[in-house]
């Protein structure tokens, strides 16, 4: 099992997130949502702290994961080469 990444900040993960296809399309306070359209349709919000805290990545990347049909390993070998 592929561990996470200690320190990430928000502008890296959605810099990974973009080679999915995700874009951000709002801002609402310190929440941004980002959404793409490859394999449907989907929205993921992610909150504007730096550094993301462990737990809170794992969710987003589970949800991610999730959505594109990959395992988390897979998930994270794409985003994070």
């Amino acid at each position: 099992m592929t561990r996470l990444p200690r320190g990430l900040s928000v502008r890296e993960l959605v810099q990974a997130l973009r080679g999915l296809g995700y874009d951000v399309t709002r801002q609402r306070g310190s929440h941004l949502r980002l959404t793409t359209s490859r394999s449907g349709e989907h929205r993921v919000t992610i909150p504007a702290h730096d550094p993301l805290k462990v737990g809170t990545l794992a969710s987003i990347l589970r949800e991610v994961a999730a959505h594109h049909g990959l395992s988390r390993d897979e998930l994270l070998r794409e985003l994070f080469p």
